[in-house]
């Protein structure tokens, strides 16, 4: 599995959503169907591009087929935002610290509506 099969697998919406329900916990195919208001084939090629990129596996539970999600693919790109997501925080910081220093400066008063002569 690559990076790239893993951003790719994660740009489209509805496998973001999918892989929201599993975050809760394994669902059957039939209550991602329900959930997501996809068509069956639709949330099955869904499930199988996810399943290609190792984000989810599926084990059969009689009938019914279940999914999971991976958390190992997850890690993987939580430890390669890592870096990303320090710049964020600093930006973040910075703005907090900037934002702080701004409340506490007194505030222009309020210009007096009555007419100068």
């Amino acid at each position: 599995m690559s990076d790239a099969t893993l951003w790719t697998a994660l740009a489209d919406p509805h496998r973001r959503a999918i892989v929201a329900l599993l975050l809760e916990r394994p669902r059957p195919v039939g209550e991602i169907v329900e959930a997501c208001g996809l068509s069956q084939p639709s949330t099955s090629k869904h499930l199988r591009v996810l399943r290609d990129a190792g984000l989810v596996r599926v084990r059969q539970d009689a009938q019914r087929r279940v999914y999971a999600l991976d958390p190992a693919p997850i890690a993987a790109l939580d430890t390669w935002l890592t870096p990303y997501r320090k710049l964020w925080n600093e930006s973040l910081d910075a703005l907090g610290r900037r934002l702080d220093r701004t409340a506490g400066e007194p505030s222009d008063p309020p210009e007096d509506p009555t007419p100068k002569d």
